[in-house]
């Protein structure tokens, strides 16, 4: 039995979470040695005219165009795994959900905004079924492997459904709140090893909510801080916009 065929593509994102793979350096190494790599535009002009056995997809669901590729690929792939938030949870790109879609093209397109039909920006596990989850922006290089790794052996991935704050306590990191500035990490899921926070910077949500937060102790937190709960509520929607209720 041959090595399984694995590819990359990228729908509507910044193609961040390809370059995090791209960059992973002699641990690539190691990957391609376990895969047959079919298709990845980032880094090969190739292209695969079988099915795959385990296709990555980054980035989120704005147009028919890009519903019609995703249907595609899915069908022509055994396990479909979206990586990035724009793939996981619609990320950057579903802030536009928050206004009228005619306003959101009127205001980038101008005058030739008909030119360019948009749809509200959605997730790929709401268009399709989704095998396994990579969250972040970027991607975590460790989750990356430990998820490929899963994928290859067809085993389960569970994404960890607590606090971002859990790593952060683990990682003996100082609360930045303590430090005064506003940070999500009490209601984000973890999983990235409290990358941000770990290199100085506050966590901005990327991963998405926990399933059940602590609303208790996060409005704790803000009361303690004098914070008004509305400011966590609008940074969410940097990233979680495209998400519904119960859709994570």
């Amino acid at each position: 039995m041959g090595r399984p065929n694995v590819a990359f593509f990228d729908l509507s994102c910044c193609e961040g979470c390809q370059l995090q793979i791209a960059n992973l350096g002699e641990v690539l190494l190691d990957v391609l040695g376990l895969v047959d790599l079919v298709e990845f535009r980032e880094v090969m002009s190739e292209k695969w005219a079988g099915r795959y056995d385990v296709a990555f997809v980054e980035g989120s669901v704005v147009n028919d165009e890009s519903e019609q590729r995703l249907r595609e690929i899915r069908e022509r792939c055994d396990l479909l795994v979206a990586y990035g938030s724009c793939a996981t949870i619609g990320g950057v790109n579903g802030m536009k959900n928050l206004k009228p879609l005619k306003e959101i093209q009127a205001e980038v397109y101008g005058d030739n905004s008909n030119w360019f039909p948009v749809n509200k920006t959605r997730a790929l596990h709401q268009v399709v079924k989704v095998d396994y989850f990579i969250h972040g922006c970027p991607i975590h290089p460790d989750e990356f492997i430990r998820v490929l790794k899963s994928a290859l052996a067809g085993l389960p991935y569970q994404v960890p459904d607590y606090a971002v704050c859990v790593e952060c306590k683990f990682n003996e990191n100082v609360c930045m709140y303590d430090k005064g500035v506003t940070c999500l990490g009490p209601v984000t899921r973890a999983g990235c090893n409290s990358w941000c926070v770990n290199h100085g910077n506050v966590c901005y949500g990327c991963r998405g909510m926990v399933s059940n937060p602590n609303l208790a102790g996060a409005e704790a937190v803000l009361r303690s801080y004098q914070l008004d709960a509305r400011l966590i509520a609008n940074k969410m929607m940097m990233y979680n916009a495209a998400m519904e209720p119960n859709d994570e």
